[in-house]
């Protein structure tokens, strides 16, 4: 009898990962929850995500048989099960509320583990998950205490009351990412709350969300992005009637096609103002920096899912005489994937640790940890995008003509990944946010300082696996300087620059810290990662480290490791 696939306990880094950043009571429950999430998103979840992409797309009935507009969306019913299924494992709720069986609440880090598995098999769903998880962050921490009663509970449900999915509506049509455009108007009713009309142009969960969190702006609201206040909006009445809303039409999108996405027509919808009218955009914002991690673990997901599929194919597939897995050039595409997989993944959820200190007020946290926090979020999120998308291309070309076809999960990941360089912000939109933080917190400076005290604190990692990440650094500060003296549209220009060169001094420092744990496994993977990031074409490898060490990369087999 064929073995069961499991997202979870296949991936021994990923175990490795969380037994670092979660107590160990904490680590021993999830562990039981993550092995049933695993094996689901290996198994139904991946089932259905196929159905959805092909067959079962969300589709819009725009009309009733009277002719009324219903402006609704239909999902099928395999989609509703994962819904059901994924919401009531928590995966927006214990971050707000109580795990029962742990007598306390969970985090961001366990969310964010099931996030980077269901976004294995479904990256599109992964979508209203993150709208929802900002929905409730926003609901939370700055709508009154009426509101909050009303909708919080709604949005974090586990089973225990009705869901309400949420939704961020930002985007119209004349501003695109420039927010401070929007022309969307609030005019308050002699009730107390306000009417909305306007239009959303690129709608996310669209039809399928029960609230959602607008922008918009007040009569008598100055222009720009200073303007914009936050509401929440009911998608429907307490009677079951759309709340003055429409749906104009779906977008036809080229992935990600289990999210609805569309044009809504606000036309006199009842919302409710959240917070002060003058802070629509920094809550917002908030909730996009959250969304942005989101976004990272999607490519994640999406980076593991191609490089498993990858080598799962080149184990199977038998030509030329031989198995592909044992032709040298795969076997080096194979370990380079793992390798930047695996220590993008570990950046990726130290930056997930500081971010729940830092979302949730744990603790002491200091401007320089909110500064760091906002950095490292520009920085993977643009890196991780990008290497969805370049992992995907690998395992279409591992899998030759075959990674062409749609019976393969290759071609999707690829349409799935190319979204997520957009969504949350383009590498431009984050290359600006790099550039802010320099010139409010001076971030190059916090950044420099911190890298160059764990470099100092590695111990026993040889000065050659040091030095290319010194030298880099002495660089950034060189470009930053530099950078500081230019007017302000040459800074713009280098502002992409210096996110590249930070990001790649981050996650070498990361690979390099694993190394100095003295595991040879790690150690491997720092060398190959090093030379892969800053020794550039290496004509003549004598050393073949890639070939050398497959074993003990791709296979976990030496010394005693396990398969």
């Amino acid at each position: 009898m064929e073995n069961k696939r499991n997202f979870f306990t296949e991936d021994k880094h990923l175990q490795a990962v969380l037994q670092k950043y979660l107590e160990h009571s904490f680590y021993q429950w999830a562990q039981g929850e993550l092995t049933e999430f695993g094996e689901s998103c290996a198994g139904e979840i991946d089932e259905r995500a196929v159905h959805t992409d092909r067959e079962g797309q969300p589709k819009l009935i725009k009309y009733n048989r009277m002719g009324e507009d219903v402006s609704e969306v239909w999902v099928n019913e395999g989609y509703k099960k994962t819904v059901e299924e994924t919401y009531n494992r928590g995966i927006v709720g214990f971050v707000h509320k109580e795990i029962p069986a742990l007598g306390k609440s969970g985090n961001y880090l366990y969310s964010y583990a099931q996030g980077y598995l269901l976004s294995q098999s479904e990256p599109g769903f992964y979508c209203p998950v993150t709208l929802t998880m900002a929905t409730a962050y926003l609901l939370e921490h700055y709508a009154d205490e009426e509101v909050k009663e009303r909708f919080l509970p709604h949005v974090i449900s586990t089973g225990e009351v009705d869901l309400y999915e949420g939704a961020t509506f930002l985007t119209e049509r004349q501003g695109g990412s420039d927010v401070g455009a929007n022309e969307t108007k609030a005019v308050l009713h002699e009730s107390g709350h306000y009417l909305l009309h306007g239009e959303k142009y690129f709608a996310s969960n669209a039809g399928q969300c029960g609230v959602a969190m607008v922008l918009a702006r007040m009569e008598g609201a100055p222009a720009g992005t200073k303007g914009l206040s936050l509401f929440v909006v009911p998608w429907r009445k307490e009677g079951g009637s759309l709340n003055g809303i429409q749906i104009r039409r779906l977008k036809d999108k080229l992935g990600v096609r289990a999210v609805p996405s569309a044009e809504v027509v606000f036309e006199g919808a009842e919302a409710y103002l959240v917070g002060e009218p003058s802070k629509g955009i920094y809550y917002m914002m908030e909730a996009l920096n959250l969304s942005r991690v989101c976004n990272a673990v999607a490519s994640i997901g999406i980076m593991r899912r191609a490089y498993v599929e990858a080598r799962e194919y080149a184990g199977n597939r038998h030509t030329f005489g031989d198995h592909l897995i044992n032709f040298p050039m795969i076997r080096e595409s194979l370990v380079n994937m793992a390798v930047k997989s695996e220590v993008e993944t570990s950046a990726l959820f130290e930056l997930i640790a500081l971010f729940d200190r830092v979302m949730r007020k744990e603790g002491k946290v200091l401007e320089k940890d909110v500064a760091l926090n906002r950095l490292l979020i520009a920085l993977l999120k643009k890196e991780t995008a990008e290497q969805a998308v370049h992992f995907s291309h690998e395992a279409i070309e591992m899998h030759g003509g075959n990674g062409f076809i749609e019976d393969f999960v290759t071609p999707r990941l690829l349409r799935d990944a190319q979204v997520l360089t957009v969504w949350e912000g383009t590498a431009n939109i984050l290359g600006l946010e790099v550039l802010r933080l320099m010139n409010k917190y001076q971030v190059h400076r916090l950044f420099v300082e911190e890298m160059r005290t764990r470099l100092s604190n590695l111990g026993n990692v040889s000065e050659g696996l040091r030095e290319p990440v010194e030298s880099a650094i002495s660089t950034l500060v060189e470009l930053c300087d530099y950078v500081a003296s230019c007017t302000s549209d040459l800074q713009t220009f280098h502002s992409k620059k210096i996110g590249n060169l930070m990001v790649k001094i981050f996650e070498s420092v990361v690979a390099l810290e694993g190394a100095a744990s003295g595991d040879e496994r790690e150690v491997v993977k720092a060398e190959i990662f090093i030379e892969q990031t800053w020794n550039g074409i290496t004509w003549i490898d004598r050393e073949n480290k890639a070939i050398q060490h497959f074993e003990l990369i791709v296979k976990w087999e030496k010394e005693g490791l396990e398969v």
